[in-house]
């Protein structure tokens, strides 16, 4: 099974789902589960740091830089 099929046949073992209790373990579970990864964040705070540190160029001067490998 597909990782689509699997995720619809969970979709409606959940819409039919009566337990409240099953529900509420269910909402705990996704609202612990993080939108990135520690990786990600470190480096969303990297790239932060660096733009108010200035550490940063425009992104048309990147562009006619690297134009050629585009």
């Amino acid at each position: 099974m597909n990782n689509y099929a699997e995720k619809l046949e969970l979709i409606h073992w959940i819409t039919e789902l009566q337990d409240v209790s099953t529900l509420a373990k269910i909402w705990s579970i996704k609202e612990n589960i993080p939108i990135v990864t520690d990786a990600e964040e470190a480096s969303i705070e990297n790239g932060l740091k660096d733009f108010q540190q200035g550490k940063v160029r425009p992104h048309l001067q990147v562009k006619n830089r690297y134009e050629k490998w585009l």
